[in-house]
């Protein structure tokens, strides 16, 4: 399953996002001085991590755990020190006070409200109440406790009929105007002026979300009255010009000219069609669903977007966006009164229709017999296409709705099998050799009908029957011999301890709830029952010890898998000239339109496609900017937020304590000097971090390595760190450990951490070469899929040390390099498995280590010797002495070929070269820009999915686009920045609003973990409250002459920028004959 929308952040499995979040999301120059984590570059962790926001249902339970975690026991010691027994998990997450109960009786009847159910979630500490609006129909579930961080979502039931994209480009459109905001984008003056800690929307297959949160009350329903106005009233559905942005239309800047498709929608899927993964995805959804509305694609197949009209457009609008088909969620600590005031104001403006009838979502009938589809993708020319196939098989588990006993188990199920590298189906499939890497999301319960997906990619064409054979014959051993006890045991604690937890990172709490309940609310079903799973855990548990792992497990892989008839495998063969050809199908239709035209109608193309660009560049006038809700100056806190901290020293160590409450969990962070690591060494780190936990020891295997640390602690990841900081050229590197787990299990994971560390061996050079290919597979498909990460690693690497030791470990240098060690491990093990062990001589040494510690007082002090044992495992010193890295990428302007429809283009300088001091308003200007002229000029007018600018204050400027139809024409608009802030008119209410959300960005909300890791990275970087402060006051007293100052320093990234294009061959040919020998052409993929 897929999804898109609006903003370009981590996205959920089965929705596609807006690319609004790549600008939105805190940005690298905020994340240390602020408070957001720090970036991990190329890190390992023990299980799979999320792969975005989760609709999580009990089908869904492998992909919940964070990426770092995993659950505990207690009583007896092992040999290796750590307990054995009972799990212990933690309780409620939200603590007092007592939430408050729901809206007042008399004003819902006042409203026109009446009571549907009311229930106490003990789980989140949570009074949930569903009401339904009577004149419309439309239902509600507000969700009150403790919680600061306030979220609000409304989402439709919006099946399509064909793959023009039309939920896709209307969930674009309606945040372009509306009957109260009567501008170009208010969406965009929210994210410039807003402290918003979520806001984007995602169209899923069959639904469009609007979520938005903040912890500030007054922001917060700015934030829902301007996302309620916008889906129930947008001017886009009297408006073609805005649907030709966000969708598609024809560009002709001269009759002479060839015509050419542009849209934001288009480009961005484009995108996803460029990457095999996403092609694969989307043949296995339509494959298996070919009957109701999953047999097309809602984000928008760029064959079909142009046969959308604005007239169907607009009757979407009309048929589904309506409160009968609307489901709205409220969560927090605000007024429950408030809630039903604001809405009702919306909702009594309709009567009741039939669109949620409408709206149903038709069951697809399980097939009688199984299905084989052979399709192409396109791959770039040269290399061994015979080993790029994949293949992946598919089955719809159901046609009728499960029990929640059954959805439970088969969530259990799907992380036994594949949740962990030690779960046996992921487990052969890797160990098998058969492909590179693991693709199939497993069970995906996003939609309607469950699905089960599993299969390989990188496998050669003659093994792709294997592969099916594989994995019918694990499933087949699994029904005889089942799983070990300590198998289910480490499952059970790692879902438990991570539902309890409730650890979602950035993203809001609240919403992920919404996702959960939504997945049961939106076809009939109790939206209550996903937030509920103490009493269904425990039924479980008491299941499995009456009936047996084998009778619990075995009959659902036979009949859900094993003798479910409705199965489709897809075969995906590479194709070195589908690119070609699909280029030559587009410009054909694009010659066959501009030869039916009469040159009047060419002359009219040529005036709308200007009018278009006219209006696009064109800002609203102040007047109406001020329309949008916003705060002022006087709401924001003058001081910024303080994370306590206590440094302290235990066995010549640096212990950093961090006093905050975290119900019963500790969290830790061990950082050990990593300057003494040789350069030729750096580009294994990532994959000594990944043996480290897939690894085993003399004692154990990595398998009962891998279970011990599922049941007896929240997890356990190893990664490097490495950053620049400002005012020295060697840059801060760390290789670090984190961990967390229950205070009664603080010995259990400090043990462990020092087996991992200690006692893991490097020799076994099969799963070795696994992990090789895997990491390879992975980073080829980063190339395609992300290539503006790739864009702006390169380019750091050009021009800092840091970024050039990040570029060796996580960007192109590190895919070279992961080529040439394929033959390396083949030919000369030994040699790698000594350098590996070179590494852990290197870094493992108490000299500059930091400990950071996260919990209670209580929790802290009882720490303390667990941490001392740790710490006595190692000696003194680690290398030799420091090792001096001397970057040697040189300094050039590159285009790197991929096959791809789409560009990601980079341009960077290091602007302390200038003598650059660094001011609190850069961080404002930073904002400003990405949120106007890239916004206007990269996007709204150029067609690119994203456009947007980075000032890690440390050291680099940096320009990146994202799904770019341009390649010059981008830098051209990077370029102009300058002109633009020199001539820059800003009044009063636009300074300030870019002021306020640059601090919501300083001020982005956190959970405990992350404010006691992010309080360590300023430790480590040298950033004192004081100069916080600074900061602070800086962007509050930011001016209008503080962004023409800045124009100055921008004018070095415009004259001495280094350019790095990921892009198609074409493009970068036509490139280098506008601009001879400009490019240094590297052909990547």
């Amino acid at each position: 399953m897929h999804a898109q929308g609006l903003l370009a952040r981590s996205v959920p499995r089965a929705a596609h996002m807006s690319l609004l979040a790549v600008t939105a999301s805190v940005p690298r120059s905020l994340r240390f001085l602020t408070g957001a984590c720090g970036k991990i570059e190329a890190g390992y962790t023990i299980q799979k991590g999320v792969r975005g926001p989760q609709n999580l249902g009990w089908q869904g339970l492998r992909s919940i755990s964070l990426p770092l975690m995993r659950p505990f026991e207690t009583s007896r010691m092992d040999s290796l020190g750590v307990k054995r027994g009972i799990s212990a998990v933690p309780q409620a997450v939200l603590t007092a006070p007592t939430p408050k109960v729901g809206a007042n009786p008399e004003v819902v009847k006042q409203l026109g409200f009446e009571v549907i159910s009311e229930q106490f979630i003990d789980e989140y500490n949570s009074t949930a109440i569903l009401y339904r609006h009577k004149k419309t129909g439309a239902e509600i579930m507000s969700v009150s406790n403790s919680d600061e961080n306030k979220v609000f979502g409304i989402v439709f039931r919006t099946p399509p009929q064909d793959s023009t994209g039309i939920p896709h480009i209307l969930e674009h459109s309606v945040l372009c105007g509306s009957r109260k905001y009567p501008l170009k984008e208010p969406f965009v003056e929210l994210l410039k002026g807003s402290l918003h800690t979520f806001l984007n929307a995602f169209t899923y297959p069959d639904r469009t979300c609007y979520p938005v949160a903040s912890t500030n009350l007054k922001d917060f329903y700015n934030l829902v009255d301007v996302y309620l106005d916008a889906v129930f009233f947008p001017r886009c559905v009297n408006d073609v010009q805005t649907f030709q942005q966000e969708g598609w239309h024809y560009e002709l800047n001269e009759p002479s000219e060839d015509i050419t498709f542009k849209g934001v929608v288009f480009n961005e899927m484009k995108g996803v069609y460029s990457q095999p993964d996403n092609v694969m995805g989307r043949f296995s959804q339509q494959a298996s669903f070919p009957d109701n509305t999953y047999g097309v694609d809602s984000g928008g197949d760029p064959t079909v977007i142009p046969d959308l009209t604005f007239e169907q457009f607009q009757e979407f609008h009309r048929k589904f966006y309506h409160p009968s088909n609307a489901r709205l969620w409220f969560y927090g600590d605000d007024d429950p009164n408030e809630r039903l005031r604001v809405i009702s104001a919306y909702l009594d403006s309709f009567e009741a229709s039939q669109s949620a009838k409408e709206s149903e979502v038709g069951v697809q009938k399980l097939f009688t017999e199984p299905k084989r589809v052979v399709e192409k993708y396109a791959a770039g020319e040269g290399g061994d296409t015979g080993k790029k196939h994949m293949v992946v098989i598919n089955w719809v588990l159901s046609d009728e709705p499960l029990d929640l006993e059954t959805e439970l188990a088969l969530g259990f199920l799907d992380h036994l099998m594949l949740g962990t590298p030690a779960a046996p189906l992921r487990k052969a499939l890797m160990e098998s050799g058969l492909g590179e890497a693991i693709v199939g999301g497993g069970i995906e319960d996003e939609l309607r009908q469950p699905l089960f997906s599993i299969g390989m990619k990188g496998v050669a064409a003659d093994k792709t029957v294997e592969v099916e054979e594989l994995v019918f014959k694990t499933l087949n051993r699994l029904v005889d011999e089942g799983f070990t006890a300590e198998a289910v045991e480490a499952s059970i604690n790692t879902i438990e301890f991570s539902l309890r937890e409730n650890n979602t990172g950035s993203f809001p709490r609240g919403l992920s709830l919404m996702l959960r309940s939504v997945g049961k609310w939106l076809y009939g079903g109790d939206p209550f029952e996903p937030l509920r799973f103490a009493k269904p855990l425990d039924v479980f548990k008491e299941r499995i010890a009456k009936e047996g792992v084998k009778g619990v497990f075995s009959p659902l892989i036979k009949k859900f898998i094993l003798d479910n008839t409705h199965r489709v495998t897809i075969e995906l063969q590479p194709d070195t000239e589908k690119g070609a050809k699909d280029e030559a199908a587009e410009a054909e239709r694009l010659a066959k339109v501009k030869a039916s035209m009469t040159k009047e109608d060419l002359a009219e193309l040529v005036r709308a496609t200007e009018e278009l660009r006219v209006r696009q560049e064109t800002p609203d006038p102040p007047e109406a900017l001020r329309v949008v809700p916003s705060l002022s100056l006087k709401d924001i806190p003058k001081e910024p937020i303080h994370v306590p901290i206590a440094v302290g020293e235990i066995n010549g160590a640096t212990v950093l304590r961090h006093d905050i409450f975290t119900n019963d969990v500790l969290y830790t962070e061990v950082a050990f000097d990593m300057s003494t690591l040789r350069a030729d060494l750096l580009p294994l780190m990532p994959l000594f971090c990944q043996s480290l936990l897939e690894m085993g020891t003399k004692d154990m295997d990595f398998v009962e390595l891998s279970q011990l640390i599922g049941r007896k602690t929240g997890g356990i990841s190893v990664f490097p760190s490495v950053s620049s900081v400002r005012g020295r050229k060697e840059p801060l590197s760390y290789f670090m450990i984190r961990g967390k787990a229950m205070a009664n299990q603080t010995s259990d994971l400090f043990n462990l951490m020092k087996v991992v560390l200690k006692d893991v061996q490097f020799n076994d050079q099969q799963r070795f070469k696994q992990f090789v290919s895997q990491r390879k597979s992975g980073m080829e498909s980063r190339v395609v899929g992300g290539g503006h990460a790739v864009t702006a690693t390169r380019m750091d690497g050009m021009l800092n040390v840091a970024g050039w030791v990040n570029e060796q470990m996580g960007g192109l240098s590190y895919l070279y390099y992961l080529r040439s060690l394929e033959k390396r491990v083949e030919e000369d093990w030994p040699a790698v498995s000594q350098s590996l062990e070179e590494i852990r001589s290197a870094v493992l040494g108490r000299k500059g280590v930091i400990v950071n510690l996260t919990a209670d007082e209580k929790i802290l002090m009882s720490a303390e010797p667990h941490v001392s044992n740790f710490l006595d495992a190692f000696s003194e010193t680690s290398g030799d002495s420091t090792c001096t890295w001397n970057p040697v990428l040189h300094r050039v302007n590159e285009g790197l070929v991929i096959p791809t429809q789409v560009n990601y283009v980079g341009k960077a300088a290091n602007l302390y070269d200038t003598g650059y001091k660094l001011d609190g308003s850069a961080y404002v200007i930073n904002k400003y820009i990405g949120n106007t002229w890239l916004w206007d000029r990269v996007r709204v007018s150029g067609g690119a999915y994203g456009g947007f600018c980075d000032f890690d204050t440390h050291s680099v400027f940096s320009y990146l686009s994202y799904r770019d139809p341009n390649l010059l024409k981008t830098l051209d608009n990077y370029d102009c920045t300058v002109e633009f802030l020199k001539i820059l008119e800003l009044d009063d209410d636009a300074l300030t609003k870019s002021i306020i959300g640059t601090i919501g960005d300083v001020d982005s909300y956190q959970l405990p973990d992350a404010k006691g890791y992010s309080s360590m990275i300023r430790y480590m970087m040298g950033i004192t409250e004081e100069e916080r402060q600074q900061r602070r006051e800086e962007i509050l007293s930011t001016s209008v002459e503080d962004f023409r100052n800045f124009a100055s320093s921008l004018e070095y990234v415009r004259d001495s920028g280094v350019v790095v294009a990921v892009a198609s061959a074409d493009d970068i040919a036509a490139a280098n004959q506008a601009k001879p020998g400009f490019l240094d052409v590297k052909k990547v993929l």
